[in-house]
């Protein structure tokens, strides 16, 4: 291999390096997988939620300003994985996973009044997983696959569907999507 060429790939292997993520991720216990299809039981967690008229695109900017620092102690926050996004009635809502390491009691408030500190209970979840950037035909495709799936296992959804993405929009290889829906139960033997 020439310098040239080695030169290159390092080059191109730190790039893709600088982009790879490893980010705390909202923790799960897989109960049963088959191909991209998982029933999961996910534990509780504190997340940060806000909402914006469909269509809009500022949810993401009002969360990052949080995690930011723009908090009640001025606290720059990690970012974690996913971020969970639905559709309701006329608005758009997005919601980060805070650290394990936040409690209520300890997680710096907000000083916006449209972000919102709140603990997710987690609970039974179905999911679909899909790859690449994702988009509203990709969301229906996996959104109605899953669907499928759950009338296929006899497993009744409860709630609204929502979807997850776990990276950064500067990484282009190996992303990783989802879309889950609450549960009512799941047997194993299923």
């Amino acid at each position: 291999m020439n310098s040239k060429t080695l030169f290159s790939t390092l080059l191109i292997t730190s790039f893709m390096l600088s982009f790879s993520q490893s980010y705390e991720s909202h923790k799960y216990e897989t109960l049963f997988s088959d191909d991209n299809f998982e029933v999961r039981n996910y534990e509780p967690v504190l997340k940060a939620k806000t909402y914006s008229e469909k269509g809009s695109n500022d949810n993401f900017g009002k969360l990052f300003r949080y995690i930011s620092g723009y908090n009640e102690k001025n606290q720059k926050i990690s970012m974690t994985t996913p971020v969970y996004m639905k559709e309701e009635n006329e608005k758009s809502m997005m919601e980060f996973v805070l650290p394990s390491k936040f409690s209520l009691e300890n997680v710096s408030q907000p000083l916006s009044g449209q972000v919102e500190i709140y603990e997710d209970r987690g609970g039974l979840y179905a999911s679909v997983r899909y790859s690449g950037y994702s988009n509203n035909s990709k969301r229906k495709k996996y959104r109605k696959l899953l669907i499928e799936k759950l009338k296929e296992l006899d497993i009744s959804p409860l709630g609204d569907f929502i979807y997850l993405s776990y990276d950064s929009p500067y990484k282009f290889y190996n992303r990783r999507n989802e879309v889950v829906v609450a549960i009512k139960d799941f047997e194993k033997d299923n």
